[in-house]
């Protein structure tokens, strides 16, 4: 018989990055052979031969199945195979679509060729060197990791893969071990020790894996004399229930054949000498406040695992923007475990998106059904936590059991104080949360100075139906509660003298056991005395985190339990109607009840003679006139604020009281004594290295020195120092952290102070800052404020999409009786109106500023309104409207002039300069114009010094 020849004339299809070749019964993807069944081979030939037709289902059967009789399922199987092989679910991986009820057809473009190739090595002959079992799904986000084990093989010759259930070691493990199948020259052999109960057996497992047989009692000295002279590696996987024998079985081997490597995998480390561990995380998930388009959230692993495997699970199914929210929420529900993903997208048939994100609260139900090719304890996610619960001593079991009362991350300490009923360093719960950590059962984050401790929700969830059956829950969620009362009275004691890094640390991650805390107080078989003292005790840390909303809610109900009247003292009435003045003012505006419990708090305080307290309530109550407009009965508060801080308070009270003063000042238009106080604060102002006076007051007081002194610095005509001022409130804010800060630097100052000087591109890129950080915190006052700026920048860029946004912000502001600046946005919209032609509607938008203005004495934007009505009558372009013109002009000068507003006096110079020019008045409107200009020492590439600047040249090109 004559050899083969070298090289082969036959047909070979090419679509996407792959080359099927039928007559060898191959698939390359790249040049490398798929795995791939016979089967499913013989129906990707009938499919991509028929291209772009349907085939039908009873053609493939008769294919692939010739002279047999099978049902049709047996063909759903090998078409989800096939899909798997071809990457099926992967964004722009489409190529066999289903035509229901029919069969189904091969939708990617096919190149038919026939070339002469060298044959390809089989996929069933390459894996005689080997017994890695077919990858059922294609590995997505863990590139890395396998990388990281092919980097470490060869550097040490046992590595152990740890991680918890479900989070995806064995299928890590296997696609390095495949891709190193050509580095040994004897081979990759894999071994399961899921299945065996026995210790004993474990040498007999290796040895029928490479087809060994041993007559021995002790099949050990054969095996490793075996392995000798052998260039191998071998995985051992799951070996978490027979850790000890596998130790020493590992170190056996490995001491007795130098050129034997091995790869374990395990939820714990063997311990044992030479082992590298390798720990594997969970796949990163997007952040939870992030917009996010298909494109970007496909960039995450966990979401790219939840699409292929929920299109591998439903025909069709497309990942849109509208889903990407969802998706990523269920991704982080899941916390980026890939066996949990993978379980919930296989549900998406039966309920779709957005329900199953719902049903995930109650994940172990839903997270039942899974792969019947998936070993036993991977096959739902309960099963693989049963697999590790059941390997636990009961002591470490009862420990697991109790820490699934905290909700977030806890420490060592609360971890004894709960678990060990109040033990301070109780020794066994010491050494079971060490364990525990070692089993990947509970996670430890050691990257800070107190290493941090949590159960992944899947654990936790699992652990607390276990405690319930022990009959423990509801006195651990006592003791759990109690406990962080005790800890949160602590915090409180410490907020204003312990330096804030320190504080936050400590205290800062722990709002989620609070939250847990008080649910459990206020319940039915809860202890509502606990809830309202650790209510009282935790305001500081809703204030620290700004979360005002929430601290307002569980204020409310502290102060609305009936059954708590009795045990509420006089300082947890004060404490408690304090926060709710402050939550009340920052999250949902300056309304009546906001006065009410200021005042109420202001009572108790002067009644117990509390001076701390009434510092803080005196700046509340200030601070809430100057937000409704009331500027005169704010400079009344900040006097006896003051004379509160000169008798009691201390060097930082006293001049924080000049910003206080100031800000009324700033707003009633006098610049001057505004700035002398700003100035004078700021220079003598030490801050104290703990958070003081943010937690008393709510912002960082030099933060808002600075925002409201470059409003004054750019009004008084230094654009330049202003822009620099509101640059350093910035900055000071971000190094704060502090949420109402970065605000007030970001919508006082920078924002505001950008849209002055004409920088549209800077003012474009502070207002994203600004909208994503009230995003992150929801304050719905700042909301208001910030779609206002968002209208003003459109509209002075001559778009008036701002206008409907600023009307709709404004009403919201009306509605929360929100004054602040409340003119200043309405005469933008008598402008932005004016200039769209909507006469009418300006008319009536400047009337009411100027009334406003009025009403409440806020006199600092009074000339910019009067100039603006003065515009608004120029378009009119009759000779009495001119003249009406002129006279707002006028007045704008005056008040600029009386205000030492030089920047408003520059604008209504220029709108008068440019009346006259065209009435002929020419000689006059130059020496108005160049008289004010000459005046600025700075600022001469600011919007309005160009236009200025432009008009004088204009004026003086103009003949006499």
């Amino acid at each position: 018989m004559a050899d083969r020849p070298t090289t082969l004339a036959e047909p070979e299809f090419l679509f996407g990055p792959f080359r099927l070749l039928p007559a060898q019964q191959i698939l390359l993807e790249g040049g490398a052979p798929v795995r791939i069944g016979s089967r499913a081979l013989e129906i990707l030939t009938a499919l991509v031969e028929h291209a772009g037709q349907l085939v039908s289902r009873g053609d493939l059967i008769a294919r692939a199945w010739p002279n047999t009789f099978v049902e049709e399922a047996n063909l759903n199987v090998h078409i989800g195979a096939l899909r798997r092989a071809l990457g099926g679910g992967h964004p722009g991986n489409r190529y066999v679509a289903t035509i229901p009820g029919r069969g189904y057809r091969f939708v990617a473009p096919v190149n038919l060729t026939e070339s002469r190739v060298q044959p390809v090595l089989r996929a069933d002959a390459a894996m005689r060197a080997h017994n890695l079992p077919a990858a059922s799904t294609r590995l997505i986000g863990r590139d890395d990791a396998v990388d990281a084990l092919l980097r470490q093989l060869p550097k040490h010759r046992f590595v152990t893969v740890v991680g918890p259930g479900g989070i995806g070691k064995t299928t890590v493990a296997l696609a390095a071990a495949e891709a190193l199948l050509g580095a040994y020259k004897h081979g990759v052999w894999f071994i399961n020790l899921a299945p065996l109960r026995d210790p004993h057996f474990l040498p007999g497992a290796l040895a029928s894996a490479l087809e060994l047989t041993i007559h021995s009692g002790d099949p050990m000295p054969a095996l490793v004399a075996h392995l000798r002279d052998k260039q191998m590696l071998i995985l051992l996987d799951s070996c978490e229930h027979l850790v000890e024998a596998a130790a020493a079985f590992v170190e056996q081997i490995i001491g007795g054949a130098s050129g034997l490597q091995v790869l374990v995998t395990s939820r714990e480390p063997l311990r044992v000498t030479g082992e590298h561990v390798h720990r594997l995380s969970p796949l990163e998930g997007p952040p939870s406040s992030s917009r996010m388009t298909v494109a970007e959230a496909l960039a995450f692993p966990a979401v790219q695992l939840f699409v292929e495997r929920a299109a591998a699970s439903l025909e069709g199914f497309e990942l849109t923007n509208a889903d990407v929210p969802i998706v990523a929420n269920i991704c982080r529900k899941l916390e980026g475990i890939p066996l949990a993903i993978e379980l919930a997208a296989t549900r998406v048939d039966a309920f779709g998106i957005r329900k199953l994100s719902d049903l995930l609260n109650d994940r172990f139900q839903l997270l039942k059904q899974g792969r019947r090719s998936a070993l036993p304890r991977h096959r739902t996610m309960a099963a693989a936590l049963d697999w590790s619960y059941e390997l636990l001593r009961e002591d470490e079991r009862v420990i697991l059991r109790r820490l699934s009362v905290f909700a977030g991350a806890f420490t060592l300490e609360s971890a004894c104080a709960v678990a060990a009923s109040g033990a301070i360093a109780d020794p066994k719960v010491i050494e079971g949360v060490a364990n525990l950590v070692a089993k990947s059962l509970v996670l430890a984050d050691v990257s800070g100075a107190v290493v941090q401790y949590r159960l992944l929700d899947t654990t936790r969830t699992y652990a607390v139906q276990k405690l319930a059956e022990s009959g423990e829950l509801e006195a651990l969620l006592r003791l759990h509660a109690e406990h962080h009362r005790d800890l949160f009275k602590q915090a409180e004691a410490e907020w204003e003298a312990r330096p804030t890094a320190e504080w936050q640390a400590d205290y800062g991650h722990k709002i989620d056991e609070v939250r847990s805390a008080l649910n459990w107080t206020y319940s039915a078989s809860g202890d509502a005395s606990i809830g309202v003292a650790l209510t009282v005790a935790a305001i500081p840390l809703w204030m620290h985190l700004s979360l005002m909303d929430e601290c307002c809610a569980c204020v409310e109900r502290a102060l609305a339990s009936d059954s708590t009247e009795r045990i509420r003292d006089d300082y947890d009435e004060m404490k408690l109607n304090a926060a709710l003045g402050a939550a009340l003012l920052y999250s949902r505006g300056p309304l009546p009840e906001t006065d009410v419990a200021w005042t109420k708090a202001l009572r108790i305080a002067e009644h117990l003679a509390d001076s701390k307290y009434q510092l803080r309530v005196l700046w509340g109550l200030s601070i809430y006139r100057v937000y409704i407009g009331d500027y005169r009965a704010a400079l009344w508060f900040a006097k006896r604020f003051q004379a509160v801080a000169n008798e009691n308070g201390d060097a930082a009270d006293r001049l924080s009281c000049d910003r206080l003063m100031a800000t009324a000042l700033h707003y009633t238009g006098d610049q001057t004594g505004a700035r002398r106080r700003l100035e004078r604060m700021l220079s003598q102002y030490v801050s104290p290295a703990h958070r003081s006076h943010v937690a008393r007051f709510q912002f960082d007081q030099p933060v808002a020195a600075r925002s409201t002194l470059s409003h004054i610095l750019w009004l008084q005509g230094f654009p330049d120092q202003a822009v620099r001022m509101a640059q350093s409130a910035l900055e000071a804010a971000r190094a704060t952290d502090h949420a109402l800060s970065l605000y007030n630097a970001l919508g006082h100052a920078a924002c505001p102070i950008a849209l002055y000087v004409g920088d549209w591109v800077g003012a474009r890129r502070l207002l994203a800052m600004l909208l994503d950080h009230l995003e992150k915190h929801g304050l719905t006052v700042w909301n208001a404020l910030g779609l206002c700026l968002q209208g003003t920048l459109l509209v002075k860029q001559g778009d008036m999409n701002g206008l409907p946004l600023l009307r709709s912000a404004l009403d919201d502001l009306r509605e929360m009786r929100f004054g602040l600046r409340y003119s200043a946005y309405l005469g933008t919209l008598a402008q932005g109106l004016g200039a769209a032609g909507r006469m009418k509607e300006a008319r009536a938008a400047i009337g009411e500023a100027l009334d406003w203005s009025e009403r409440s004495e806020e006199r600092w934007y009074l000339a910019e309104l009067l100039r603006i009505n003065g515009e608004l009558f120029r378009l009119e372009g009759s000779a009495s409207a001119a003249q009406t013109a002129e006279d707002q002009y006028l007045q704008a000068l005056e008040w600029a002039r009386r205000q030492q507003a030089l920047s408003w006096e520059l604008r209504a110079a220029t709108s008068l300069a440019q009346l006259w020019h065209q009435q002929g008045r020419t000689a006059g409107a130059d020496e108005l114009l160049s008289s004010v200009y000459g005046r600025f020492r700075e600022g001469f590439e600011t919007v309005d010094l160009k236009s200025a600047r432009a008009l004088i040249d204009d004026l003086r090109k103009t003949p006499a």
